[in-house]
Formats: structure tokens, sequence, C-alpha cells
């Protein structure tokens, strides 16, 4: 690159040279005239300033193609991602290491071991690169499945898989990866096929989506999540309701369409890069991030963010982070402004017996206002950036 930029360069300050030959020699009529004295000194100074400038822009326009903070060493040795994969410290040779292709990531309790077994098991044998947060602390008793040792642990106490995600899924280092699943603890896989549901999402051009809810034996909190029986995919729901309140063929906002819950959320590597950097440092439970995933949807959320029917899955909803026997899971999205205004001026009171998962919800609604109020504030600030999504803003019930 660098040769092919001095090439350039060394071409151009000889048209220039030549330039200047011919317009010196073209003025020599006119020497009597003081401006045609001056020409000459004029136009070394600029033949000087061009030569300085394009070498400038030709180390700038260099430095600009490597990674901050690689430029003091040589090109070729610069590697600017990472993967998940665990390598032998004995001779790599000895043996072929698999290359996955996918990621499947999620936050684990001891208590739930049986949900997480059966999932492990099934992504394992489709050849996923798995990797487990523990938020109880609990690792060793993970050691008697067989797959334990095929997989990464990573542990912190009372931390959400956002949290997790946020610092141990940096998009360079999931960059090998083409989707990333990153999903809660309790759900049932019995009828879900991790390779078919891949297919089906290349097929249908989706960035962002999640398998659809058996509505038999799971806990549902929106109706968009429901498996449809007659389609592979869909991509809205419908239900009556007043102006706000419903959605109809002609909606274009969450959560009536380009939305997804977020207890099983399957990203593109495309689009994981920009939720990633959507994902607050300090808000754990991503409360809200929901209702602005489409703005990471690589176009149109519409098209691009979709449930997969044909692949489905149950949500058991059991809540452990936090401890309790509250109903309602942590990984469950808000249900209506009135609840949320409700449980946000309840939060500074602590009069009531303590209850952890009490706390961890409540906590969850604090967050959700802080995000909307950040979000609303970037929006005003960043004079660069135009809202794809502008009308369909001020219809989102859920803003």
């Amino acid at each position: 690159m660098r040769r092919t930029l001095e090439t350039s360069i060394s071409s151009d300050i000889i048209l220039f040279f030549l330039f200047l030959q011919a317009s010196l020699f073209a003025d020599q009529k006119c020497r009597k005239s003081c401006f045609c004295n001056f020409f000459p000194a004029a136009s070394l100074f600029c033949l000087a300033l061009f030569i300085g400038s394009s070498f400038l822009a030709s180390d700038y326009r260099e430095n600009q193609c490597r990674p901050r903070g690689s430029e003091a060493l040589p090109e070729g040795i610069v590697t600017s991602s990472s993967d998940l994969e665990m390598r032998p410290v004995w001779d790599s040779a000895e043996g072929s290491l698999s290359s996955s292709s996918n990621l499947f990531a999620m936050a684990v309790g001891i208590k739930q071991k049986d949900l997480v077994n059966k999932m492990v098991t099934k992504f394992v044998s489709n050849d996923f690169v798995v990797m487990l947060f523990h938020y109880d602390g609990v690792v060793d008793e993970w050691k008697d499945l067989e797959w334990s040792d095929r997989v990464i642990h990573v542990s912190a106490f009372n931390q959400t898989k956002w949290w997790f995600a946020k610092r141990f899924l940096h998009p360079d280092i999931v960059a090998e990866y083409k989707y990333i699943f990153l999903w809660d603890e309790d759900l049932g896989v019995e009828d879900f096929h991790p390779d078919k549901y891949i297919s089906i999402i290349k097929t249908e051009g989706l960035e962002i989506s999640q398998p659809a809810l058996d509505p038999t034996k799971s806990d549902v909190h929106h109706q968009i999540t429901v498996r449809g029986r007659r389609s592979v995919v869909h991509r809205r729901t419908f239900k009556p309701g007043g102006p706000g309140k419903g959605c109809g063929s002609n909606s274009t906002a969450p959560p009536c369409t380009g939305w997804i819950e977020m207890m099983a959320p399957v990203f593109s590597r495309a689009a994981w890069r920009c939720v990633w950097y959507m994902i607050q440092n300090d808000l754990i439970h991503a409360w809200g991030l929901d209702t602005q995933l489409g703005y990471c949807a690589q176009g149109d959320r519409i098209k691009n963010v979709g449930i997969v029917d044909a692949e489905y899955i149950v949500h058991y909803n059991r809540p452990t982070l936090g401890g309790g026997n509250e109903n309602q899971s942590d990984s469950q999205s808000h249900n209506d402004t009135s609840e949320t205004e409700k449980l946000e001026s309840e939060a500074p009171s602590r009069s009531h017996k303590h209850d952890p998962r009490v706390e961890v919800r409540r906590q969850s609604y604090v967050e959700l206002a802080i995000f909307r109020k950040r979000w609303k504030k970037a929006v005003k600030e960043d004079e660069c950036w135009t809202d794809p999504y502008p009308q369909a803003a001020t219809d989102n019930i859920m803003a």
C-alpha cells in the first residue's frame, strides 16, 4: 500500500514540474512584468508545500487503515480480532482444531442445571462454541457433565447476562462467529434444532431474531413471541386496541413489529457489533434495549427482525438471579407504561420486607427510565444523526 501511495505522489510531482516549466517558458515574453519576476519564487514555494502535504496525507491514510495503538508495529504482525477457541498447551499439530462458526452464551446458576445441561448438549453437538456465565459463583459442580471441559466458564457473583456480554463478548472477540445466541437459562429446547434455525434465518435475511414460544407450555409475556403453526417466520403481530395501543397491518414500531423479547435473542455478527455499543456499561438489566434493537438490524427492521415459528422453544420462567419465587423473570420486558410509572415511583421506598427479587425488579425499572433519558438526550445532541424511524418513535407505545 505504501509503495502505491509513493508511486502516486511521484507521478504528481513530475506532473507539477512539467506544469511549472511550461508556465515559465510561456511567460518569457513578459519578463519585464513585476508579476513575472515574482512567479518563479511563488511556484517553488507551492511545490514545497505540495510535496509536504502529499507525504502527510499519505502517512495519515496509511495510519487510518491500522487499528489504534498498532502504529508502532509492522503491519504484517498486527492481529485485530480474536475468538473463543481453546488451544492445547502441547503440540497443536497432534490434532486438528475444530473451527466453530457460531457462539452460544448463557448466564447460568446451579439451580437450573437440568435445563442448562439439555441446552448445552444440543449446541455443543452442533459444533457451537459455548460460553457459560456463572452468576452464582458455582463452577465446580458442573464438572460431572461430559461437556464441562469443552466450554468456557466465567464466574462473577450476582451479575446479569448483559453485564457479562458487555465485558466478555466485545465485537472484536466474537468477530469470527456468524451468529451469537445470548440466551436465558430457563428455556426448553426439546423441539429446537440449532442447525435448522440458522438455515432459516439465513434464508429469511434475519439479522436479529428469536425462536417462537410454545404457548401451551410457556409463560408468554408478549403476543408477538407466540408460535404460528402455519408459518416459518413471522415479523409482526395483530391485536385490537385504540390509537397507539393496538397492532395492525400499518404498525411500524415495536412491539407490533421489528421487535423480539430478550430471553433468547440471536444476533448476526454485524447486528451484534451495533448492539454491543448500545448496551450501557452501568445498566446491567438492559431494559429498554429491546425497543431499540431495530436500529441495529442492518436495514429495515420490519424485514430484518423476526420470530422463527418452525424452530420453537419453551419459556419456563424460573427466576433465580437474586433468589425468591417471584412469578416474573428478570428478562421479562416491561408490559405497559402505567405499570412502569407505578414501580418507578416506588423505587426509593424500602419500607416493605426485604425481598431480593423485588429489589431486582425495581432496579430494572429504574434502569429503564435512565436508558430512555439517555436515548432522548443522545438523539437531541447528535446533529449528525438522522432517525430512520421518526414517526414510529412517536407511535411507539413503549417509548
